[in-house]
Parts: structure tokens; sequence; C-alpha cells
């Protein structure tokens, strides 16, 4: 966060409270009230107490402590307690909301049709019990088969069959654990051609009902129970064996002859089953499953129960997806899906990335035991030389930066290794819990109202006024990408008007990469190789480290191949020959014609390969560019995202290109506490802008669903970012502050952006990364606080890296793109050899 000094005798200078500079002290000098300025004096105060004591430096030592806090509690716990993702997914959970089931500790997929005959294709399910396996039966047959219903069919076998995947499901009628039971039992395991691949299993309230719930039936129960236990675990040895625990009843509302089944007598009987079966056990894989999630999710539904006995549909239908979760996803590996999935095993290429990491940090152990050259990186408590903002193209403050020694890049390198573990834990091992998001309107808004409150309180004045300056830009980037971040996390891309609100953010990051860019060329005309090496390994380094490391393509961060793709357009455009610069235009106004005939080539460019699909498959389906572009074999993804915000980079463009002529002019009035236009042009302005914000919401909120929505968002993203830029830079006081807590998450907001990915969401972005179970709003917190300290440190580690990595003198750049180009060529050799021997396998 943005540090301040304060006196170190720990008392108030009325000095530090009355700088003219700051934006509380102009409020105090119009106003003479002594509560106001009590007010004014306890927020500058409180501000700077925080300050004083919260810097980054400290931040990450607390961060770095939690992480081997958790990573060490998350290991033993695992050891000791005996459990998996398949016991948390079967034993315990919680309802999100009034259909949704969140098991304890782990993700639960929604199958669909497609994939629960695809999972159970040529394989027998057989269900055995009472009417209340009975309701199961035919939720779990409804997942295969939506159009099938209860057929009023009672105390009989029910069988179901999906021809088309040769699937068949049978409910066995057996109200009562017996002689009849151990029989059928028996059969299968003397007969493997009828044994069923699948056994979900459960009765105990016929035994309670027809026996008044006496002692002498819980005690033949138990009897029944050891005497089915040896063939249950046979069935167990070469399939798997469900026994489903009793749920519980609503007492008040059973009829008279189900008045004996108490909750009380049910527990006695799960007591028993508990302690009963899998006694017998010799083999570890021969072991009787328990359901019993279904169980604790009765105990919240139950009152809704017509008949105070059998369970209300929805949830039922917990029960039946919990089923299929725990047969099927270590077959089909949804990402959806962590429970009851094994870790696949390290590919060669994260075995030799962990190589280069381990042998970089044994060389900087070495060099540092030797003593040579004592100089270490920027202490990580500040700021170091900034590096240039990539996504704009906006150049920080020239800042005197020491050489750094030969230990150092090996310390960035072992720092590098040490956050990808944290990554490769989080993300890709057994270690830390994964729970699903689930969207309310209370989830997304109330930390958006606590972003922003935030954000004005760390409210200060801007150093310069000029139109889009950089603490504004930085701010801009700042609160959009925390709000991007609370629209991940809180699942709100299903609410479809905040979706397209979002759509609105990323294309204003795509119009500021246009801006800024466009605006540095046009200025310096400075179109070196050492530039756009530098640019390139900014924007790549973390997402490269990360496609090998997490054994991602490089097309899943979207976001990086879309800005990557975009500044090579835009430095080609602005380097091909005639090379229009500001200085040559201002010699004669036709090379501004000529830069706006360049603009409309890029615009007929992007026109049409925008209507020609076949067209751009074909370019970006070619090897080895594909490899940049494709995801999960398809080009498709990069297609939607490039098509998305097309335009928005030439907005971006064009939006310079017009502000710096009228800057040139002396059109504007940037002056501090000037409107930018006339007080008539500046009011209208206002007024359209607000109106299109208006006009906007109210039609994304009308929208039926997104495809329709993003048709139309290309052509209208353009008018709100520019309604924006206006709102917040006509008025001139308002561009004479900035939030300094926006702007600072605006400095990392592209590592931001991707460290997300993995360790503050989690299964490749589709989960919530759960470091404290049972306690969701401080696990945020705790995830949170980590999450941004290790953006914070990437965004370091790549400044110091680029340094090393990007020399400035041309033979050696040309040099190490050579053997960078090598490397690459070999990585992805090495990829297609891989996938080819996968279809070999398959």
């Amino acid at each position: 966060m943005p540090h301040t000094t304060v006196p170190d005798s720990g008392c108030v200078d009325a000095r530090v409270y009355s700088a003219p500079d700051h934006p509380a002290v102009s409020y105090l000098s119009t106003c003479c009230h002594g509560g106001a300025k009590m007010a004014v004096l306890a927020y500058s105060l409180g501000k700077r107490e925080i300050n004083q004591y919260f810097c980054i430096k400290n931040a990450k030592l607390l961060s770095l402590a939690a992480v081997i806090l958790l990573t060490v509690f998350h290991t033993v716990s695992r050891y000791y307690g005996g459990g998996d993702t398949c016991e948390w997914l079967l034993s315990s959970g919680r309802f999100l909301g009034e259909n949704v089931w969140q098991p304890y500790g782990c993700m639960m997929h929604k199958y669909k049709s497609i994939e629960a005959k695809t999972c159970l294709a040529e394989k027998r399910v057989a269900f055995i019990g009472d009417s209340r396996i009975r309701q199961l039966f035919y939720s779990y047959i409804q997942i295969i088969d939506p159009t099938q219903k209860e057929n009023g069919r009672k105390h009989e076998n029910i069988p179901f069959e999906d021809r088309s995947s040769s699937v068949n499901v049978d409910f066995l009628w057996y109200a009562e654990v017996n002689n009849s039971l151990k029989e059928r039992l028996m059969s299968w395991t003397e007969d493997p051609s009828v044994k069923p691949d699948v056994v979900i299993i459960g009765a105990a309230t016929w035994s309670i009902k027809l026996r008044s719930g006496s002692s002498e039936a819980l005690q033949q129960y138990r009897a029944n129970l050891t005497a089915i236990s040896l063939p249950l675990e046979q069935l167990a040895e070469d399939g798997e064996v469900y026994w489903v625990l009793q749920d519980p009843v609503h007492e008040e509302v059973l009829s008279d002859n189900r008045k004996m089944i108490t909750n009380e007598q049910l527990e006695l009987y799960n007591e028993a089953a508990l302690g009963t079966l899998n006694s017998n056990r010799k083999n570890a894989k021969a072991r009787v499953r328990f359901l019993g999630a279904s169980r604790q999710a009765a105990m919240e539904t139950i009152a809704q129960s017509a008949d105070g006995l059998h369970l209300p549909e929805n949830t039922r239908n917990v029960g039946a997806m919990i089923l299929m979760n725990a047969v099927c996803n270590k077959v089909l590996r949804p990402i959806h899906g962590s429970c009851c999935q094994a870790l696949p095993a390290p590919s060669l290429l994260q075995k030799l990335t962990a190589c280069v990491f381990l042998g970089s940090t044994l060389v900087f152990l070495v060099l540092h035991a030797l003593g040579h050259n004592r100089y270490t990186l920027p202490c990580t408590g500040s700021p170091g030389p900034l590096p240039p903002d990539v996504e704009s193209g906006e150049e920080k403050p020239a800042t005197a930066a020491s050489p750094l020694s030969h230990k150092a890049p090996f310390q960035a390198m072992c720092k590098m290794g040490l956050i990808m573990a944290y990554f490769y834990l989080c993300d890709r091992a057994d270690v830390f819990m994964k729970e699903q998001k689930f969207y309310t309107h209370s989830t997304f808004f109330i930390p958006l109202i606590y972003v922003f409150v935030l954000g004005i309180f760390y409210s200060e004045n801007s150093k310069e006024t000029k139109l889009l300056n950089r603490e504004q830009t930085d701010e801009w980037k700042g609160w959009m990408q925390l709000v991007i971040l609370i629209y991940h996390i809180s699942g709100a891309s299903a609410f479809i008007p905040v979706y397209m609100h979002v759509r609105v953010l990323v294309a204003a990051y795509l119009f500021q990469t246009g801006y800024g860019h466009f605006s540095f060329f046009w200025l310096k005309g400075d179109f070196g190789l050492y530039r756009v090496c530098q640019v390139l390994f900014r924007l790549n380094f973390l997402v490269i480290v990360l496609c090998l490391v997490m054994d991602r393509p490089y097309q899943f961060y979207y976001f990086v191949p879309l800005v990557t793709f975009w500044f090579v357009i835009i430095y080609a455009t602005m380097a091909m020959w005639p090379q229009i610069l500001q200085k040559k235009a201002n010699g004669s106004g036709m090379w501004h014609i000529g830069i706006l005939v360049k603009l409309l080539g890029l615009l007929l460019f992007i026109c049409f390969f925008a209507y020609s699909q076949g067209l751009f498959e074909n370019i970006f389906s070619v090897w080895p560019v594909s490899k940049l572009f494709e995801l999960n074999g398809s080009i498709h993804e990069w297609w939607f995202r490039w098509k998305l915000d097309r335009f928005a980079i030439i907005h971006g463009m064009l939006f310079a290109f017009v502000y710096l002529l009228l800057q040139k002019c002396q059109v504007l009035s940037e002056g501090k506490g000037e409107s930018l236009f006339s007080t008539t042009i500046s009011n209208i302005l206002l007024l359209i802008s607000v109106v299109s914000f208006m006009t906007y919401s109210i039609w994304a909120s009308s929208c039926k669903n997104k495809t329709e929505c993003n048709e139309m968002h290309p052509y209208i993203s353009g008018l709100q970012i520019l309604a924006f830029i206006l709102i917040r830079n006509i008025p001139g006081y308002a561009r004479s502050l900035y939030s300094s807590f926006f702007a600072w998450f605006g400095k990392i907001s592209l590592e931001l952006f991707i460290c997300q990915y993995h360790i503050w969401l989690a299964a490749d972005t589709k989960g919530i990364l759960v470091l404290i179970p049972g306690n969701p709003s401080l696990n945020i917190i705790l995830s949170t606080f980590i999450f941004v300290c290790v953006a914070h440190e990437i965004s370091l580690i790549t400044n110091d890296l680029a340094q090393v990595v990007i020399p400035k003198d041309g033979a050696a750049l040309l040099k190490r793109l050579l053997a960078a180009g090598v490397f690459t060529l070999g990585l992805l050799l090495m990829s297609k050899s891989a996938e080819g021997n996968q279809g070999e396998g398959h």
C-alpha cells in the first residue's frame, strides 16, 4: 500500500497535516467549523497511522509465514486425518443455495446426460433397498435421461436401460437386511457375469416399523449386517459399493403406523452399519463407502417433506449427484469436479522446469556462500526501480538503478521457484482444498462497496492535471482490476448485467493499450528492438513460466495473448513505412492525414478478419502458430476473445491521436482546477456521458442472453469508455485528485490478473482456493492477502530479470533472441511429440 512517513516521535506534527497540497487541507481552508477540522484531521491521522505500521515488506513477511503454517497444517491434517476428497464428498457439506450443495473441501461437478452416459457406458448399477432408495434411484436415472419420471410402482424391482450407451441401472426391492438380500449378494460374487459395477444399498426403516423399534430388532439388524458384510466387501474388490446412511425424518408429520421411526432409532441403526461393515476387510481396496452427505443435507430440508419420511426432490437430487461424482469424476476428470480425482503425474516439461529452478537455487546458494558480490536485489519493502507500464505503453520516470550482480538473477529465479512451488501446491497438488463458486448479489456488491470506500479513503492530489495522466491511468486500471477480481471469485458472470459491464472493463484495458503505445510511438518514435523485447518480456514472462509449471496452454491466460497480439499490430502499424511521428507532422499537416490513412487501413484489416472466420482460423491453426492460440485443440476461444474487443485498440489509438492533436493546438484547458472545455461544452458533454452510462445499464439489464449482448458489445463499448474519460477528466477538481489505493493495485494489475488463476481461484479458475476450511469470510481475507503480496513480488522479479535477459547491446540481444527461438522451437517440438505419443496411446 502507499507508504507515508510519520515523525519518529510518534507525535502528530501539525505541519504534516497542513500541507497545502493535501485535498483534505484545501477543504479546511474554506471551512471554519471546528467539527469539520477535527474530522479531516482524524481522517489524515488514521490514514498515516495505518501506513506507518503496514508496508509491503512487512506484509510479505506475514504472508510467507502464513503460507508455511498453512502448508504444514494441511499436510499434517491430510496425513493423520486419513480423509481424502472422496470421503469429504460422501460425508459432509453445506447448502450454498436452495439446490446447490457444497461438499466439504472439494468441488462437485453438475453432470449432464451426455457426460453420465459416457462415464457409465456398458456398466451395470444396482440400487438395493426400500422406498427411500427407490427415490434415489429415480433421481440418479434422471441425470442419465431427464425424461424419466416416477411411475408409481411400489414394492417391486424396476429396471432402467439406456440403449444408446448400454447403461443398465436397476432398482431391487429389499426393504430389510435379511437372508434374501444376502443370497442376492452371494449370487453376484459367485457369477461375475451378472455382478454390478456399482452397488448402492441401504435399508432400516422397515425393520424399525415392523418390530416397533425394539432392541431385539436392532440386534438382529446388526447380525444381518455382519452376514452381508463379507459379500459386500467381495463386490467392492472389483467394483464400488456405497452404503446409504439413514436420512432423518420429520417426526411431527409421520403417519401413525410410522411414529416408531424416530431420529433416535435411525441414529442407532446408522451406528450399527458404521460399526459392522468393513469389519472383515483385509484388502485395502475392498471397502464399503458410506454416503452420509445426503443425510446431512436432509437435516436442513426434511421439514419440507410431505409425509415426514421421504425426502424433498432437491435433497435426493443432491444424493444422486454426489453418487455420480463419486463414480465418474475419476473417469472423466471434469475441471469443475475436484472430488474423487487422482492427481495427474507431472509432465516432462514440469519436471525440467523444476530442475531449472532447483539449479538456479543451488547456484545462488553457492555464490552467496562464497560471498560473491554481496549486492542483492532492492528491498521488497520499497518499490525500487519501477518497470514501464507494459499494458498501456506509458513510461514511468527514469530511475537510476544500481547494476545487478551475477548473483542477482539467480536470487530472482530462486524467489520465482519458491513462488511457483506455492502455485503448484495450490492448484496441482493435493494439499489445499477447493470449493465451487456460488453467485448472489451480496457476494458481488458488498465487497465492491468495501473496495470503493477504501479507494475514496486513500485519495491524494495528482502531481499533474493532464487528461489521463499517469496516476489517473494507474487508478483506472486498479479499480477495474479489483472489480474483475470480485467478479471472478463471486461467479458474477451468471448475472448478465454484471457480465456486460465487466466486458466493458476488459475493453477499457485494451483501449489503454492502444492509447498508451500509440502515444509512445507518436511522441518518441522509438521503434528499436530493445523496446519491443522489453515489452514482450514483461508481458509474457509470468505466463510462460506458468504454462511450464502448471502445464497449461498459452491461450489459457487469454488476456496476455490478446494484449501481446495487439501490441505487435500497433508496432507494425506505426513502424511500417512511412513512419509518421509528431515531429514530422508538425512540419506538414499532410502527415496527419497519413496517420489517419494508417488507422483506416488497420480498421479495414480488423473488419476483414472479423467477417472471415474461416480465413482467421486457417491462419491461426498453422503449426507452430497454433500452439500459441489453440485451447483444447481448438482456435474457437481465441476467435471469440479477439472478435469481442476487436475495435477497442483502434478506439484507443484514435483517441490518443485526437487528444494529442488538440493538446498541441492548445484547445484544451488542463491547468489545475480548470474545466477541460468551456462551461457550456463541458456541461453538455457531461450530460451526454451520464445519459450514455444510464442507457447502457438499462440495455445490459434487458439482455436476454450473452450471445445477443456480445454481438453488440464491440460497437458500443467504446462509447462507454469515452463517457467515463469525459466524466473523470472534464471537471478540473476531478483531474486534480486520484486514489493512491487504486493506483497501487493498478501498477501490478497484470500480475493480479494472471496470479488469480491458481492462488486465489482454484481448479483453473473454476473454483475457489480454500486455505481456511469452514470459514469462507476469513478464508477470502487471508487468501487475498497472500495473493496480492505474491503478485507484487512477481512484478519486482520480472522487472529485475528484464534488466538481465534483455540487454541494450544490439548484438547481444540478437544472440539471446536466437537462443530463445531455438529453445522455444525445442519446447514446441517436445510438446508435439508428447501429443503424438498420447494419440498413439489412445
